[in-house]
């Protein structure tokens, strides 16, 4: 009886688990519920034994089940992870490259990672897309691109694997003469919330209506980081900058680092992960290129 059981089976004991209910479980995986039912209940006559109590109004894992769940995910997690590999291969070296990266990546380490593909895959073109937040995220999930690195959203999207690349520090800014530049020590959150705060936003819309890093009242928001850059040398505001970005500035006193109170958000940095869809793993190239980011 063992035997005959299938992956379809146990993804479909994963999914009633997680969502609650053998209804919603159908929901998710475009199924009637009385298919769900039929599914879970062939698989609990082939093991021996319940998998969910069904006395209340919501099957319950039962015992033994929720000591089988873990098994299951494993078992369906090496079958995806064995089939993506197949298609990998199968696929051979990727046609074009497309990468959505995040615009806090260090510049100089993404150049000199470009660089380098373009020398070890000379006839495989390039495509980037440069963005923040879940606009990053977008292109993977719409399949216009096959790896996204990601640093400013700071969430693993459901379906995706996530790899770390490296750690970039971010500071907080002003330019000389604001009035936060005068202040000595660490600036209270409620006396940096009185000032305009420079805020990077999102062009997508998975981000709606979230903040992140966000203290002051009044925020001016700016899809572009190059023009945050410039407002916040103009002296219109206050804002969190990758260190990268204004080291020259700070030696040179065009901006001056301030410091918010402990806890403060995105006071240490960003970590930068490269990210894919599980199902679909960057091929050769792609898997090259991440390792060359991995050199920064």
């Amino acid at each position: 009886m063992l035997d005959a059981m299938s992956m379809d089976q146990l993804r479909t004991f994963i999914a009633a688990a997680d969502e609650g209910s053998f209804s919603a479980a159908g929901r998710k995986l475009r199924r009637a519920q009385s298919v769900v039912s039929t599914t879970l209940a062939n698989l609990e006559l082939q093991v021996g034994f319940a998998l969910f109590e069904r006395t209340g109004r919501y099957p319950q894992l039962t015992e033994a089940g929720r000591a089988l769940l873990e098994q299951a995910r494993a078992a369906v997690g090496g079958m995806d992870a064995f089939k993506a590999k197949a298609r990998t291969l199968a696929e051979g070296l990727e046609p074009e490259l497309a990468v959505a990266v995040d615009v806090m990546f260090p510049i100089a380490t993404l150049t000199a990672a470009v660089q380098a593909f373009k020398a070890a895959f000379p006839t495989t073109p390039l495509r980037l897309y440069v963005e923040a937040l879940g606009a990053v995220v977008q292109p993977l999930v719409a399949g216009q691109c096959r790896v996204a690195i990601i640093g400013s959203l700071p969430e693993i999207p459901p379906g995706c694997a996530s790899e770390f690349l490296l750690s970039v520090t971010a500071v907080c800014v002003a330019a000389p003469g604001h009035p936060l530049t005068e202040v000595r020590g660490a600036i209270p959150q409620a006396q940096a919330a009185q000032h305009v705060q420079l805020v990077l936003t999102d062009r997508s819309d998975l981000t709606a209506g979230r903040n992140f890093g966000v203290v002051a009242a009044q925020t001016w928001r700016l899809a572009d980081l190059g023009a945050k850059h410039a407002f916040l040398r103009a002296g219109l505001g206050w804002g969190y900058m990758p260190l990268h970005m204004v080291e020259d500035d700070l030696r040179t006193g065009k901006l001056v680092r301030i410091t918010l109170e402990a806890h403060a958000p995105l006071g240490p940095g960003f970590s930068m992960h490269a990210i894919h869809l599980r199902d679909h793993p960057p091929g050769p190239a792609g898997r090259w290129f991440v390792n060359q980011l991995k050199l920064g």
